[in-house]
């Protein structure tokens, strides 16, 4: 696949840059410019990453961070099967815990969700920093909603992280998880006070949460540029009608057709 000339491989992370020594340099730099390319498509594009991925992963199988890339680039596809026997591989690799929420909601993407739970319960989830146990959590939740477990799942979003007023990474995807869950269950009131909650965390616009809380006050948004082209349009047609619309014939009065003939006399 076509590398962009702005792409030097040299943007990737110096923990990626370091893995991918063990490469001869020429490969290596190859194998970075892919996962630039990953990163970069990821969100916008994630056919498009994926493609790259395959490439990486055709360069350098032996490399965890390749193997985490492809990881993620399936994932972003919905191609669970494969994202969870890319993590798994790169969890071996490395004997880290970081994938391991990714590798339960994986196993929700397979229709597993009593596998997801079984993971959330697991020793694993003891060695995860802050935000990967918040993770853990959502995913946890996800399952239990899977399950119909409605209740359950709230229950299970129902912690110190989400009662803490401190505003963290996690903090507006949580709130909004909660609020998700209350509406499901009918508790729209709570849900409401939830989703507002998640507003005020969400600085990158991570969730959809203004939305949805402008949805349950019964406020639309208007298109003002629409309604402009709307008018334009209309004005036009308006301009096409009256340039169809029949020429009437110009009235001449009888000193009009005297002048006119006295006129022809003098020529």
């Amino acid at each position: 696949m076509p590398i962009p000339e702005d792409v030097t491989g040299e943007e990737i992370d110096k923990d990626v840059r370091q893995e991918l020594q063990s490469l001869p340099k020429t490969l290596a730099e190859d194998v970075a410019k892919n996962l630039v390319m990953v990163a970069r498509l990821i969100d916008e594009d994630p056919e498009g990453a994926y493609g790259y991925s395959r490439v990486a992963l055709r360069l350098a199988s032996r490399v965890a961070a390749v193997r985490e890339a492809a990881g993620f680039a399936a994932y972003a596809n919905q191609k669970y099967s494969e994202a969870l026997a890319e993590f798994r591989a790169a969890r071996r690799m490395t004997g880290t815990v970081e994938l391991w929420p990714l590798m339960a909601d994986c196993e929700r993407g397979l229709g597993r969700p009593e596998k997801a739970l079984d993971m959330a319960g697991a020793p694993e989830v003891q060695k995860l920093d802050k935000a990967g146990q918040v993770e853990m959590r959502l995913v946890a939740a996800g399952a239990r909603r899977d399950m119909g477990q409605l209740d359950a799942a709230i229950v299970t979003l129902q912690s110190s992280e989400l009662a803490s007023h401190s505003v963290q990474p996690w903090t507006a995807r949580l709130r909004y998880a909660y609020a998700d869950a209350l509406l499901a269950a009918g508790r729209s009131g709570e849900a409401r006070e939830w989703f507002a909650k998640a507003v005020e965390a969400d600085r990158d616009g991570s969730t959809d949460a203004s939305d949805r809380l402008a949805e349950m006050d019964g406020v639309e948004f208007v298109d003002a540029l629409g309604e402009d082209e709307h008018e334009d349009e209309d004005r036009d047609a308006d301009d096409t009608v009256r340039a169809d619309e029949p020429v009437e014939p110009v009235e001449h009065d009888e000193d009009d057709r005297d002048d006119e003939d006295h006129e022809d006399d003098k020529d």
